[in-house]
């Protein structure tokens, strides 16, 4: 993933547009899936690469739906703060396991095996997330998870 670091990131982020932006494009994958997206806007910008944002929050946003439940919903909030702009997707899914954590941040790193078939994807989306959260001067980390669903956070600096 070295080759993201060659990839300028001198533009006005708006995340609010990004978000909208990002949810124009799921929206038919949220319907087919039975999931209902929110957007709660918060008026954060900051410097950074376009491109790579919108990857990262689509990344994330992707898998909230992808691992929701039939009549679940999917809510994302965007805030900004004096050193960062914070994205954060709560879903309604199937949750992580606390020992998981941190090791679906890593390249090729599958919760269940037998489900990644079924499901798609190489096991790059969250370890990307993470890349373009940390060239951004963020993190990208769960801040929860249960049965009930699970709470990923992206921060983002050069506020």
């Amino acid at each position: 993933m070295t080759e993201l670091q060659s990839i300028e990131r001198s533009d006005s982020v708006s995340l609010d547009e990004l978000v909208e932006e990002i949810i124009c494009d799921l929206t038919d994958f949220a319907l087919e899936k039975n999931v209902i997206l929110h957007l709660y806007r918060g008026n954060a910008r900051f410097t950074g690469s376009n491109l790579l944002v919108y990857r990262a929050i689509y990344n994330l946003v992707e898998n909230a739906i992808k691992y929701n439940v039939p009549g679940g919903s999917v809510s994302i909030h965007i805030k900004q703060d004096s050193s960062f702009a914070t994205v954060t997707i709560e879903d309604t899914g199937i949750g992580v396991s606390e020992t998981d954590y941190e090791k679906i941040f890593e390249p090729f790193y599958r919760i269940d095996k037998s489900r990644s078939h079924a499901v798609g994807g190489a096991g790059l989306g969250l370890a990307l997330v993470r890349e373009i959260a940390q060239q951004h001067g963020g993190t990208a980390q769960v801040l929860n998870s249960s049965l009930n669903g699970t709470k990923i956070q992206i921060t983002f600096g050069g506020v």
